[in-house]
C-alpha cells in the first residue's frame, strides 16, 4: 500500500478547473472534503459532482462562490439551500444513468475523494456502504484519493478496489455518519399498514430511506420468502433476514442475495454488511436497470411523493420551484415493479402536510417536477387507504384519490376537479 499521507497533501493534486466527484451518503469522506476546502485560496473552478453525501458540505458555503461549483444529480440537505440560490446546479437524471455520464465522457472526471475499509492480505479495499456512482466514478478519474477507514465495513460485490488503482490515500478512525431511529408517528403507521396489506408472500421489495419504509418493514414478520433487489438499504431489513423472512428464495436475479447499491443506517447496519455473503452491493447502472429489475417475481416498489394531483401524476423532486431532491431512482423501480409478473408499483405519502395542506391537490404547484407520469401510476397509497389507478381514466383516478384523500380537503378537491 502506499505510505499515507495528511489529508492536506493528498488533495493537493485538485487543480483549478478540475471536476472532483465524492463518495455518497455515509461513505462521504469527510476529511479530505474538510481539506480541500481549506484550499480554496488556492484553487478557482473547481466543480463538484456528487449524489446524496452525509455530513458538512462547507464548499457549499456562499463565500466559495466562483471557487467551488456544484453540480449535482441529487440534492441533500447540506447542499439544498445553494440549488435553490442558484449558487449550485441540479442535473435530472435517472440513477441508473449517473453511472453512463462518467463512463460517456460526458462529465469526464479528474479527481475523485472516496472512503474505503482497509485493505485486506491481498491490498484489496472496499467502497463499502455505497457502490452507487462511484464504482463509475473510480474507474474513470484520472486520480482517485481515499480515505482508509476501519468503520467501513467491507462488503461483497462490485465495490473492491486495489490499493494499487488508489494514487493516494490517508488513515482516518472516524465513525460513519448515522440514520439516527425515528419514532414513529400515527399516520406514519397507519399508512405502513395500507402498504403491508398489498405485499404478498415470496414478493420481492425495492424501498426508500426513511420512516414509512421501516414502518412497513416492520409490519412483514409475519410473511414469507421475501426478496430484496433495492438501490437502498437501512436498517428494517436486518431482524427480517435474521428471521430467515428476506431469504430471497423466490427472487429470479441473484436468488438468496440481497441486492442493494448503497445503505444508510445505523452503526448495527453497517456491522451486519460487514463481511456478510448475504449482502451484494452492485452498481447502480445494474441494480435499477428496469429490465433486470422485472425479471424478479413480484417485484413490489414503494416509494415517496412530495404531491400527487388528481390525474396520478407524481412530483418528488421538488416544492413548486424549488428544488428538494431529484428524480433518484423511483422511476427506475416503478417502471421494473408494473413490469415484473405480479409486481405492485406504490407510492405512500401522508394525505396532509405538516401544516395540514392537502398533499393530493387538483393541480400540483407552479414548477413543480413531475418524476413519475401518470402513465406510469399504479398505487398511490395514503394514511387513509389505497387507490389503485391502473388502467382507470382520468374522472375514475380523480374520484379514487379523493377517497383517500385527508377528509377535512375531500369537499375542496371534488370542488376543484368537477368544477373545470
Amino acid at each position: 500500500m502506499k505510505s499515507p499521507v495528511t489529508a492536506e497533501k493528498a488533495v493537493e493534486i485538485i487543480c483549478s478547473n478540475d471536476r472532483v466527484f465524492i463518495h455518497s451518503i455515509a461513505a462521504s469522506p469527510l476529511q479530505l472534503i474538510r481539506a480541500m476546502t481549506e484550499r480554496a485560496d488556492e484553487l478557482r473552478n473547481v466543480e463538484i459532482v456528487h449524489l446524496h453525501t452525509e455530513g458538512a458540505a462547507p464548499y457549499a458555503d456562499e463565500k466559495y462562490e466562483g471557487i467551488f461549483h456544484i453540480n449535482v444529480p441529487f440534492i441533500g440537505s447540506n447542499i439544498r439551500e445553494a440549488i435553490n440560490a442558484q449558487r449550485a446546479d441540479y442535473i435530472p437524471v435517472f440513477l441508473s444513468e449517473v453511472p453512463a455520464l462518467f463512463r460517456k465522457g460526458i462529465l469526464p472526471l479528474d479527481v475523485a475523494l472516496i472512503q474505503v475499509s482497509p485493505p485486506d492480505k491481498h491490498g484489496f479495499c472496499s467502497l463499502g456502504t455505497s457502490v452507487d456512482a462511484t464504482r463509475a466514478a473510480v474507474h474513470v478519474a484520472r486520480y482517485v484519493v481515499a480515505q482508509i477507514n476501519p468503520n467501513m465495513p467491507r462488503t461483497h460485490g462490485d465495490g473492491i478496489i486495489h490499493v494499487n488503482q488508489i494514487d493516494a490515500v490517508i488513515e482516518v478512525d472516524d465513525p460513519l455518519p448515522e440514520l439516527k431511529p425515528h419514532k414513529l408517528t400515527s399516520v406514519e403507521m397507519a399508512i405502513s399498514k395500507q402498504v403491508t396489506k398489498l405485499i404478498e408472500d415470496g414478493a420481492t421489495l425495492q424501498m426508500g430511506i426513511g420512516a414509512i419504509p421501516d414502518a412497513v418493514l416492520g409490519q412483514l414478520e409475519n410473511h414469507k420468502d421475501l426478496g430484496i433487489h433495492s438501490e437502498m438499504i437501512s436498517d428494517g431489513i436486518i431482524d427480517l433476514a435474521l428471521k430467515g423472512v428476506i431469504n430471497g428464495s423466490k427472487k429470479q436475479v441473484h436468488p438468496q442475495k440481497i441486492l442493494a447499491s448503497l445503505a444508510l443506517g445505523s452503526r448495527r447496519l453497517y456491522d451486519f454488511l460487514d463481511d456478510n455473503p448475504q449482502i451484494v452491493m452492485l452498481d447502480a447502472a445494474y441494480v435499477n436497470d428496469t429490465s433486470v429489475i422485472c425479471r424478479n417475481p413480484k417485484v413490489t416498489a414503494i416509494n415517496g411523493a412530495i404531491e400527487v394531483d388528481l390525474t396520478g401524476q407524481v412530483c418528488a423532486d421538488s416544492i413548486g420551484t424549488q428544488m428538494y431532491s431529484g428524480v433518484g431512482g423511483q422511476m427506475d423501480f416503478i417502471r421494473g415493479a408494473s413490469l415484473s409478473e405480479g409486481g405492485k408499483p406504490i407510492i405512500a405519502l401522508p394525505s396532509i402536510t405538516k401544516k395540514g395542506e392537502s398533499r393530493l391537490v387538483p393541480y400540483l404547484k407552479l414548477g413543480a417536477g413531475v418524476v413519475t407520469t401518470r402513465a406510469h401510476v399504479h398505487y398511490i397509497v395514503t394514511e387513509h387507504g389505497i387507490a389503485d389507478l391502473y388502467g382507470k381514466n382520468l374522472r375514475q383516478r380523480a374520484k379514487a384519490l379523493i377517497n383517500i384523500a385527508h377528509p377535512d380537503h375531500q369537499e375542496w378537491l371534488e370542488k376543484e376537479w368537477f368544477s373545470n
